[in-house]
C-alpha cells in the first residue's frame, strides 16, 4: 500500500494555499516507470473450445508488476511454432517473454528444450526459486515442472506450468526477479 504525500503541506506543519492543483483521490503519480515490454506465449494442444483464461490472467499479473504487455500469442504444442513465437519476441526487443504450458512430463511437453536452444545464458537459480516457491504453493505441476528461465539475446525468457496456482505463484517469484535482470541488461544496453 503507498503513503499519499499531499504536496500542499510544508515541513513545519504549514500549508500551501487551497487554490493549489491537487486531487486527493489519485494515489500513484501519473509517469510510474516501466520495468519493460512483455509478451505471453501459451503453449496448449487444448483446442475445446473453451475462452483461453491462461493469456488474461498472465497479462495481468505482469501489468501488476509495471510491465507493458504487447502480445499473448497462443500455439500448439509444437516444436516450430514455439521456436517461432520464442524468436518472434526476441527480435521483436521484448525484455521478457513467459510461456505457460508444456514444462511437464508428457511427450507434447517440449517447451523447455525449444527454449534452450534459443538460450544464451541460463538462469537456474530463477528457475529454482519458481519449483521452490511452487512447492510452498501447493502447485503439484509447478514442483515437476522442467521450466527454464534465461536470457535470449536482451530477452529474459521464463517457461511456467499452465495451473492458476503456478502461474500466480510463479509470477509472484519471477517479477522481481526478471525486473533485477531486465535493469542489469538495460544498463550493458546503454554502454
Amino acid at each position: 500500500m503507498s503513503t499519499r504525500f499531499d504536496p500542499r503541506s510544508l515541513p513545519g506543519g504549514r500549508r500551501l494555499q487551497a487554490d493549489v492543483d491537487f486531487d486527493p483521490s489519485a494515489t500513484e503519480p501519473a509517469d510510474t516507470p516501466i520495468a519493460g515490454r512483455a509478451m505471453v506465449v501459451v503453449v496448449t494442444d487444448r483446442l475445446d473450445g473453451r475462452e483461453d483464461s491462461i493469456g488474461p490472467l498472465v497479462t495481468e499479473l505482469l501489468e501488476e508488476e509495471g510491465f507493458l504487455v504487447g502480445g499473448v500469442v497462443g500455439v500448439a504444442s509444437d516444436e516450430a511454432e514455439v521456436r517461432k513465437a520464442l524468436e518472434t519476441a526476441v527480435v521483436g526487443g521484448f525484455d521478457f517473454v513467459v510461456t505457460v504450458g508444456g514444462t511437464g512430463v508428457g511427450p507434447r511437453d517440449i517447451t523447455p528444450e525449444v527454449t534452450e536452444e534459443i538460450l544464451d545464458q541460463r538462469l537456474p537459480g530463477i528457475a529454482e526459486a519458481v519449483r521452490s516457491s511452487g512447492l510452498t504453493a501447493g502447485a503439484v505441476d509447478s514442483i515437476v515442472s522442467r521450466g527454464l528461465v534465461g536470457v535470449s539475446g536482451s530477452t529474459v525468457v521464463a517457461n511456467l506450468a499452465p495451473s492458476r496456482a503456478a502461474i500466480r505463484d510463479g509470477m509472484a517469484t519471477l517479477c522481481p526477479l526478471v525486473s533485477y535482470v531486465v535493469a542489469q541488461l538495460s544498463a550493458i544496453d546503454e554502454w
